[in-house]
């Protein structure tokens, strides 16, 4: 609903409070801003910004804006507006910009207290468990030859230095997506990764590393654990936010059935068969 509703708004009417930095090029006198360029990326659902694009994908998005400003143009010089089939479609879209405002009014009027979203999580606290996770790094090599060096020469670095020396090994040795970041895997559960690579994860305690490389699919595995988590229920503080949201969806879904429910019973409605 929200995307439907910012189409629809006048893109002049939004940039005019940008400051001129944001302006990134004047077509006929018609600036366009980042505003512009960001909102028709998310009508294409792009879920990035602008200015995180590469320069030469910036260009070509601002090249496709300024095409489309052109076009947009030709076309009132043509004088569709007077078109049958222009005005039409305008009534439609006025009625459905119409809805669609109204009914973020009435979503933005709904509030939902903290006291609300703390019931709720009790009453629902089964269904926020946290698995028991690991959070790991590893290296990937093709031989089982190499995994073993590597191991020979973990297990002569002093405990206190080697997470360092693991890291170091990942980058010059890891064959793994994995290895610019010094073999970090995130932090994981057990269903996450192949089984053999998952019970040799979780057998470690923090600071451990696998003694016996780990074959998989992909190569053998030396892996190291940095942290080990249990399994937990996730504190309210961490999902409140999400709580209040989908009750508050639950509570806007609620309300606009009930205002559809009593205006259709006041309605004169006539059903053809």
């Amino acid at each position: 609903m929200k995307k439907l509703i910012i189409a629809g708004l006048s893109v002049a009417a939004l940039s005019l409070s940008l400051p001129a930095a944001d302006v990134l090029a004047t077509v006929n006198g018609h600036k366009i801003t980042k505003s512009d360029i960001q909102e028709v990326m998310n009508a294409m659902g792009a879920r990035t910004t602008y200015d995180a694009l590469p320069n030469d994908v910036k260009k070509k998005v601002l090249d496709q804006v300024i095409e489309q400003q052109l076009l947009q143009e030709k076309a009132i010089k043509s004088g569709i507006e007077k078109d049958k089939e222009y005005k039409e479609a305008l009534a439609k879209l006025k009625k459905k910009l119409a809805l669609d405002v109204w009914m973020k009014k009435q979503l933005d009027k709904i509030k939902v207290s903290d006291a609300e979203a703390k019931k709720a999580y009790e009453e629902h606290k089964s269904a926020f468990q946290r698995p028991e996770s690991v959070h790991a790094r590893h290296i990937l090599v093709k031989t089982e030859k190499e995994a073993k060096d590597i191991v020979d020469t973990l297990n002569k670095t002093p405990k206190a230095q080697l997470k360092t020396k693991f890291e170091e090994l990942a980058r010059t040795k890891s064959t793994g997506p994995s290895a610019s970041r010094g073999g970090d895997l995130g932090t994981f559960g057990r269903k996450q990764m192949v089984k053999p690579f998952s019970d040799a994860a979780f057998s470690l305690k923090a600071g451990e590393f696998t003694k016996t490389p780990v074959k998989t699919q992909f190569g053998y595995h030396v892996i190291y654990v940095e942290e080990k988590l249990p399994a937990q229920t996730i504190p309210f503080n961490e999902v409140k936010d999400r709580i209040k949201q989908n009750l508050k969806m639950e509570k806007f879904k609620e309300k606009m059935q009930k205002i559809a429910q009593d205006l259709k019973a006041k309605a004169k409605i006539k059903y053809n068969q």
